[in-house]
């Protein structure tokens, strides 16, 4: 795939600069438009399951395959490829940003990101200073590279929430009971809002730089917000990922918002300011509408898991998801978390396949 022009950078008068992807099912979808079919895309689509990525990655650790215009291209291209989605997701890691304003942290194979020196005070809090664009001039190289490759496929954009990078820095890293994280939340209000704040503003900017390059729609995850009861969401954590929507939005792009485990927060995220919600496995689409309320497409929401069962049961499965979406005001299939490491990459393709022939208008 490729282009003859490469679209131009968003700008920021409230709609999108003129692109061949302006009429994609993808953002229809998000614009909730008809649709020639149901689009197709998935969360980590772009890494683990395939053996082109672990070929193009082997010797070059995770963070540093993150700086690499040249790596993130190849890798964001080969889903595209290989299982014909209707977007591509940018490669990238969510702890990138933190990275590039100097906290000393690492991804660890088979534990996640780790943060040398927590952020537990006042004082800490100095060291998360604002993100710059030229903190992460890569990114805009890579966006550029691929929306002149992607042609009229879409490019997400893509960043970690507030809460979820708070976590990820309180902690030291991943966590199962966020004991830290919400030891600072209940105990120092104030701060908790205030480092909240920082991180929105470097959030903000990284997916403004994606935006600029090229980027069609973003994607806020916000992966371990599903440990938090509706009200301490709406207290300590909205006014942060509101913020980071409300900077981009006069943009323009599409913007998606997904948490995992997220079933009593689902209203709240649409809530927050994303024009599209994403739902994982454990509420049936149709529920999710309803809980999410009027004015949003909504996104998901088939179980990982389900594709290590047979052809059969998959496309079972995914029936159910469809017909859960009828009469939404758009849909766009996706799985409702990452794809799997183990996943076989024929059964990703089958079911994009699949989706498409049966939704065909």
């Amino acid at each position: 795939m490729s282009a003859t022009e490469r679209p131009s950078g968003q700008q920021q008068t409230g709609r999108p600069a003129a692109n061949p992807c302006a009429d994609s099912a993808f953002l229809r979808a998000c614009r909730r438009e008809p649709v020639p079919h149901t689009p197709v895309w998935f969360m980590r689509q772009a890494g683990r399951s395939l053996p082109e990525y672990h070929k193009v990655r082997q010797g070059i650790a995770m963070l540093d395959s993150c700086t690499r215009p040249d790596l993130v291209t190849e890798i964001t291209l080969q889903p595209v490829r290989r299982h014909r989605v209707d977007a591509a997701i940018y490669f990238s890691d969510i702890v990138v940003p933190l990275k590039a304003i100097g906290i000393d942290l690492d991804i660890k194979p088979g534990v996640g990101p780790v943060v040398e020196r927590p952020i537990r005070s006042r004082a800490d809090l100095e060291r998360l200073r604002p993100l710059d664009p030229d903190d992460v001039k890569y990114v805009t190289e890579a966006v550029g590279m691929l929306v002149g490759e992607l042609g009229a496929t879409p490019l997400i954009g893509f960043a970690g929430a507030p809460f979820t990078l708070a976590s990820y820095l309180v902690e030291g890293g991943p966590s199962r009971n966020h004991e830290h994280t919400k030891a600072l939340m209940y105990g120092d209000p104030e701060l908790w809002a205030d480092l909240l704040d920082r991180l929105a503003d470097i959030t903000a900017t990284f997916l403004k730089v994606q935006i600029e390059a090229g980027a069609s729609a973003v994607q806020l995850f916000d992966s371990w917000v599903g440990a938090l009861a509706p009200s301490d969401y709406r207290r300590s954590v909205m006014p942060a990922s509101a913020k980071v929507f409300e900077a981009v939005a006069g943009y323009g792009v599409p913007r998606i918002h997904f948490g995992a485990g997220t079933g009593e927060l689902l209203g709240l995220l649409g809530e927050a300011g994303a024009d599209v919600v994403g739902a994982d496995w454990r509420v049936p689409l149709d529920e999710a509408a309803r809980r999410v309320g009027p004015g949003k497409a909504l996104q998901g929401n088939l179980d990982p898991a389900v594709l290590f069962a047979p052809r059969e049961a998959v496309e079972a499965k995914a029936a159910e998801v469809l017909d859960a979406a009828q009469g939404l005001e758009g849909h766009i299939f996706n799985l409702g978390h990452g794809v799997l490491p183990t996943t076989d990459p024929d059964a990703l393709t089958r079911l994009v396949e699949y989706v498409h022939t049966r939704t065909e208008r």
